[in-house]
């Protein structure tokens, strides 16, 4: 079940930034790779049955705090 949260909740933060990007690809830009989580998202949605847990659980240990980060740097920039 964790496995499974972990990936629903990629796939949710991969479509906001798919619709950011649509709506305001000016904002999108500033999230580093938002490109590469976009096409995160795609995979964990599509390709669910080839996906490689270790891969998944990398994005976790690697790739969260910079998002987080900039996540953060967006909403200080408007608030």
């Amino acid at each position: 079940m964790l496995r499974q949260a972990v990936e629903r909740n990629f796939e949710i933060i991969g479509e906001a930034i798919r619709r950011l990007e649509k709506d305001d690809p000016e904002t999108a830009a500033r999230i580093t790779d938002y490109r590469r989580i976009i096409a995160f998202r795609n995979v964990l949605i599509h390709g669910y049955d080839v996906i490689d847990p270790a891969i998944v659980w990398s994005a976790v240990e690697v790739d969260l705090a910079p998002l987080l980060a900039d996540v953060q740097a967006l909403l200080n920039s408007v608030g």
